[in-house]
């Protein structure tokens, strides 16, 4: 069956613009300290946000007008070109809809990483389901369950590596980058043996040359902790994107 590559390209960037507008109010909710209940107000006037599903996709509080999260047109933006970006790339791939799910989720575990350096298990959790779900169904479907196997041999590929550099003497690396990074390993597997290699390689280049770039600019010291999660995700996107 072909596949009409602007159209499912078009749906990619719609469909990434509308998760990119969700990550700022879901962002503000979610960025809180360990241990610590997610936000149900603005944090800087204190003032309520409204209940259910508008609270939650709200990017401005409406008593102080302050910004919640991160721009919304910059989240919005990123959202297009990352789903936008891979539907445009495999648009006949089965496994897509996965690819893309995985990718909203991540768009919000990048913006909650770098607001206060965690990466909270239920969006982990989230993004692992919906690739399990979503690449089993897309084997079944279209006969392929090698490529399912594939994709779970990933997963702990990719668990290993991550967990071996978590242990490491003077690591940086937590353990919520180790389940991100085998979350990650899904779709990575399910794409081919050197796309996975290369979604393990790009994250540590990307941490690298960004540590590099704010040391030279000054902006952090040797041992400041940054976060990982962007670059897992931005690493494993573009190896994603060039398989």
């Amino acid at each position: 069956m072909s596949v009409d590559v602007p159209v499912v390209a078009l749906l990619g960037v719609v469909a990434g613009a509308l998760a990119g507008a969700a990550v700022p109010g879901v962002t503000h909710r979610l960025a809180v300290a360990a241990a610590t209940a997610y936000r149900t107000g603005c944090r800087r006037c204190d003032e309520p946000l409204p209940r259910g599903l508008p609270g939650w996709l709200r990017h401005r509080c409406a008593h102080c007008g302050r910004r919640l999260g991160p721009p919304v047109g910059v989240a919005v933006l990123l959202g297009a070109v990352a789903l936008g970006g891979l539907a445009a790339a495999r648009p006949d791939d089965p496994g897509l809809p996965a690819l893309l799910a995985v990718t909203a989720v991540g768009l919000v575990l990048g913006a909650v990483d770098l607001d206060c350096l965690r990466l909270p298990d239920p969006l982990v959790g989230a993004a692992g389901v919906l690739a399990v779900v979503g690449l089993t169904g897309a084997a079944l479907l279209t006969g392929v369950p090698d490529r399912l196997v594939t994709a779970f041999v990933g997963a702990v590929g990719s668990a290993l590596f991550y967990l071996v550099l978590a242990l490491s003497p003077g690591s940086r690396l937590g353990f919520g980058d180790v389940k991100l990074g085998t979350v990650l390993g899904l779709p990575l597997g399910w794409s081919g043996p050197p796309v996975l290699l290369l979604g393990l390689v790009l994250p540590v280049v990307l941490n690298g040359l960004v540590v590099l770039a704010l040391l030279a600019a000054g902006r952090v010291r040797r041992h400041t902790v940054l976060p990982l999660g962007p670059a897992l995700l931005t690493g494993a996107w573009l190896a994603a994107l060039v398989g």
